[in-house]
């Protein structure tokens, strides 16, 4: 039996209100799918949408949408940012490596998937592509699945194969991946932190790196290391190069030796073409990838992350700016740990020391309402555009002192006065009551 083909609205027909319906990730996110179910807001109601990052546009700025559609994000991204911080939208605080527990465990149980997909090949398999994620988990939970086939998704080996049986509705759409050119993000200043990185960097590392402009300038001064590997929840365009120079070679991992593991890949179609069907990349569930007893077992893994500010006792913030729902906790703990308990690991937090608009995001206190995605148990690293230290084994004075020295030097007397008050003036008053 052959597939069966319908247009988009024929498809999203079977969405009843009241129900959950997940959509698929990051750069494979079915848009087509998503905008033409959002066309159907006043035919429907209390809809509630449910998803990681997406990307791509979707049209949810209308008063009928918002009437009809509640939004409940597991990670935030740019194109629903408002809306999730709207009275009709909510973030759920959640490790990325227990996702697929939401949906397997019937905390969030899930009526409809929208996913996007490469054809089915000659047994009937598609694969979900870049994005496996916590996708292939709301595959399998979901009642009823709708898939945008399109020939343009890459056919990534690994975890995501689903028969095309599997789906409710299928829609062929013949149109271009989401693309990122993460080296368009790169500067001066992302420059100077990724050499900082790449300076503490053995060979034989197992590399994790987080998107933006900081990652790909750490990999760019890795031309000269050896026998890296890759075990990553995501990755890009920046490992290519090392891929070709014969430094990636995967060759020291203890899992899976000799592949690329990763949950998503994100980036032009350069990366997008090199994996697919290439059986050195192997795209697995976010539940494996990020689980910290596998990260564990690689060596010297090297774990690079983000920040939004970072205050003088090591409280990482990198998911809310104050109360205002930014991102998500994403996998940044799952690596961080892990890399904390791999053999000569290396978890490190890169940010740069100052905001656009030249705020210092090395802070005496956190934002009133900011979320701790990273405590200050769990710190190493610190690396911003002035250097890098390690925070691991400090006491509070001695880490507020190291923060400070990397911080941006028009804000280090301000953090110096602050470490006063917090460290010293209570001694000061001591002595004068004695």
């Amino acid at each position: 039996m052959k597939p069966i083909y319908c247009t988009p609205e024929e498809a999203v027909a079977i969405v009843e209100s009241g129900e959950r319906v997940f959509i698929h990730s990051s750069g494979a996110a079915p848009i087509l799918l998503v905008n033409a179910l959002l066309d159907r807001a006043g035919e429907i109601h209390d809809v509630e949408l449910t998803s990681m990052s997406t990307f791509g546009k979707i049209n949810w700025k209308r008063p009928e949408v918002l009437d009809s559609f509640y939004l409940n994000s597991l990670f935030v991204s740019e194109n629903v940012r408002e809306w999730a911080n709207s009275d009709q939208g909510a973030f759920v605080p959640i490790f990325l490596s227990e996702i697929p527990q939401l949906f397997e465990q019937k905390i969030l149980p899930l009526d409809v998937a929208l996913v996007q997909v490469s054809p089915p090949d000659k047994h009937g398999y598609c694969s979900l592509g870049i994005s496996v994620d916590a996708s292939l988990s709301a595959v399998r939970n979901s009642h009823k699945v709708i898939a945008q086939v399109n020939p343009k998704m890459p056919r990534v080996l690994g975890d995501g194969m689903v028969h095309y049986s599997v789906f409710t509705k299928m829609v062929w759409h013949d149109s271009p991946i989401y693309e990122v050119d993460y080296s368009s993000k790169s500067n001066e200043l992302t420059d100077k932190i990724g050499a900082h990185i790449a300076g503490i960097i053995e060979d034989g590392s197992t590399m994790q790196m987080g998107v933006g402009g900081v990652p790909d300038a750490v990999l760019k001064c890795l031309t000269n290391h050896k026998g890296l590997g890759v075990h990553t929840e995501m990755f890009s365009d920046g490992i290519l190069p090392l891929v070709e120079k014969g430094v990636i070679t995967n060759e020291f991992k203890k899992i899976q030796r000799g592949k690329i593991v990763t949950a998503f890949v994100l980036g032009t179609r350069k990366v997008y073409d090199f994996v697919d069907n290439n059986p050195d990349v192997n795209c697995r569930e976010i539940s494996f990838v990020n689980d910290t007893a596998i990260i564990r077992q690689n060596p010297r893994v090297v774990a690079i992350n983000s920040a939004i500010e970072i205050d003088l006792t090591g409280q990482v913030c990198s998911d809310s700016i104050g109360p205002y729902q930014f991102s998500g906790i994403g996998g940044q703990m799952d690596f961080i740990r892990g890399a904390c308990l791999s053999q000569n690991g290396q978890p490190i937090i890169a940010l740069p020391s100052i905001t656009n608009k030249g705020v210092s995001r090395i802070v005496p206190f956190l934002k009133p309402g900011a979320g701790v995605v990273t405590t200050r148990g769990h710190i190493h690293w610190v690396a911003t555009e002035y250097g890098i230290v390690n925070l691991y084994g400090k006491n509070l004075k001695q880490r507020a002192k190291l923060l400070i020295s990397i911080a941006h030097p028009d804000h280090q007397e301000a953090l110096d006065q602050a470490y006063f008050e917090r460290f010293h003036r209570h001694s000061v008053n001591l002595r004068a009551q004695v």
